[in-house]
């Protein structure tokens, strides 16, 4: 027995195209509308259940309205004969007025109450112009987010940096300014016990210079006494013999 010509208005209708490349998750959309007075019980079935992820893959429409579902192929290496493998079907059946439990009514419908539509997957790949375009407006992207990222990264340098630091570095680094502090202290002491040092040296120095200045000088005056007493005694002489001769 055929089955019921399908309710649903499906957008689009026999075909889910995908644009690559493929090294990411690639989404299309398909819309579904119910233009009956009734609401209607939908469910999205594929060929490839591992390849995909459907958002919603069930549900029921309201009468009148629509809904999106997500289509979502996840990555994977292209292979242009698989793509005749992939399949989808909407599958909906018209809700019953008193309806409590969708699983139910699914298991309870019979085949000729049951509305289907198939649809086949077209992969598309860009052209070799397209890819540069795009490659080349990746690049740019992704150049200008570095430049942004390091522009930031430059004004928050020392945030970043002091919100990076736990309580153990901050006490690592407060003990060695602290160590640092108390060597440059010691330096300090060290250097004035040394210009004390010099300065003490240099006092003696002066001190046994003077002294031996003196002394030579001492010398020199004792010297100059002596050669003038003999000059005396001898001037005395001389003229006592003088005397006596005249006389």
């Amino acid at each position: 027995m055929a089955r019921p010509e399908q309710v649903l208005l499906l957008e689009p209708q026999h075909e889910l195209k995908f644009r690559g490349p493929f090294s990411d998750v690639v989404t299309t959309t398909l819309k579904l509308s119910n233009p009956t007075d009734r609401n209607v019980c939908f469910k999205v079935k594929t060929t490839a259940p591992r390849r995909y992820c459907v958002r919603p893959n069930s549900g029921i429409i309201d009468a009148g309205t629509s809904i999106h579902v997500s289509v979502m192929l996840q990555p994977f290496d292209y292979d242009p004969n698989e793509k005749s493998k992939h399949k989808f079907m909407v599958q909906s059946l018209l809700a019953p007025p008193d309806m409590t439990d969708m699983e139910g009514v699914w298991k309870e419908a019979k085949p000729d109450e049951l509305m289907d539509s198939k649809m086949r997957c077209v992969f598309e790949l860009p052209a070799e112009n397209e890819k540069t375009h795009d490659m080349e407006s990746t690049t740019n992207k992704m150049m200008s987010s570095s430049g942004l990222l390091k522009s930031e990264s430059s004004t928050l340098s020392m945030k970043s940096m002091s919100s990076t630091l736990d309580d153990g570095e901050v006490k690592k680094i407060m003990e060695e300014c602290k160590r640092l502090q108390m060597e440059a202290q010691r330096l300090r002491e060290e250097n004035k016990q040394i210009r004390e040092d010099d300065g003490l040296r240099m006092r003696k120095s002066n001190v046994m210079s003077s002294q031996h200045s003196s002394s030579v000088a001492m010398v020199k005056e004792e010297g100059l006494s002596a050669r003038t007493v003999a000059l005396i005694v001898l001037f005395f002489v001389v003229g006592v013999i003088v005397g006596k001769l005249v006389l």
